[in-house]
C-alpha cells in the first residue's frame, strides 16, 4: 500500500512539474509609440538586439510602434499586447481601470526636459489664458498643463483643452488657430 502512495504521489509530482512548461509563453508582443525615452525599442528590433535576447532564451518577441500613444495603451489593456511603453502615470489609469495588473519593468528616464507647453508668439505662461491648448488629453501633458497652470495661479479653467493625438500634434501646430500646445520630445523638438 506505502510503495502505491509513493508511485502516485511521485506521479502527480512529475505530472505537476510540467504543468508550467506546458502553460509557459513563448512569444511575446510589445508595443511602443513615439517619444526619445522609448526610441532605443525600435533601434533593438531594428538592430536585431532584441531578436538576440529572444533567442538566447528561446522566445518570439515582436515590437511593433503604435503612431498614437493612448491607443497604444488601449491595445494593451485589451490583450492585443503583452507589454507596453507608458509613463508610470498612465499605467495608473486605462490599464488599470481596465482590469490590467501591469508590472514596470524598465524606468527608460525621468522626462528632464523632454516634455513642454508651446506658445505661438508668447514667452510667459501666463499668457495662456484663454486659449485653446491641445494635447493628449488625461495624459503627463494634461498632467503638466494643470502643474504649470497651477505655478502662474490659475487653473484648467482658465482655458480650453482639445484632446490632440500626439500623431497629429506637428501637424496641428502648423496650422493657424492652434495656439498652445503640450507635448513631450521628439515632437517637441519638431515644434
Amino acid at each position: 500500500m506505502t510503495k502505491r502512495i509513493t508511485t502516485v504521489l511521485c506521479l502527480l509530482t512529475a505530472l505537476l512539474s510540467f504543468a508550467p512548461l506546458a502553460n509557459a509563453k513563448d512569444s511575446f508582443k510589445i508595443c511602443w509609440s513615439i517619444y526619445v525615452g522609448w526610441m532605443p525599442w525600435d533601434y533593438g528590433a531594428q538592430k536585431g538586439i532584441v531578436k538576440k535576447w529572444a533567442d538566447k532564451y528561446d522566445i518570439d518577441i515582436e515590437v511593433v510602434q503604435i503612431n498614437d500613444y493612448v491607443e497604444s495603451i488601449n491595445q494593451y489593456t485589451a490583450g492585443q499586447y503583452d507589454g507596453c511603453s507608458m509613463t508610470n502615470m498612465d499605467a495608473l489609469t486605462i490599464p488599470a481601470a481596465g482590469g490590467v495588473d501591469s508590472t514596470a519593468l524598465i524606468v527608460g528616464d525621468f522626462s528632464n526636459g523632454n516634455d513642454g507647453v508651446v506658445l505661438k508668439g508668447k514667452k510667459d505662461l501666463k499668457d495662456i489664458k484663454g486659449q485653446t491648448v491641445n494635447l493628449v488629453e488625461l495624459s503627463v501633458s494634461h498632467y503638466l498643463l494643470a502643474r504649470g497652470l497651477e505655478s502662474v495661479g490659475m487653473t484648467e479653467k482658465d482655458v480650453k483643452v482639445i484632446n490632440t493625438s500626439d500623431a497629429d500634434m506637428v501637424a496641428a501646430y502648423t496650422t493657424d488657430d492652434v495656439t498652445a500646445v503640450v507635448t513631450w520630445n521628439p515632437l517637441l523638438s519638431e515644434i
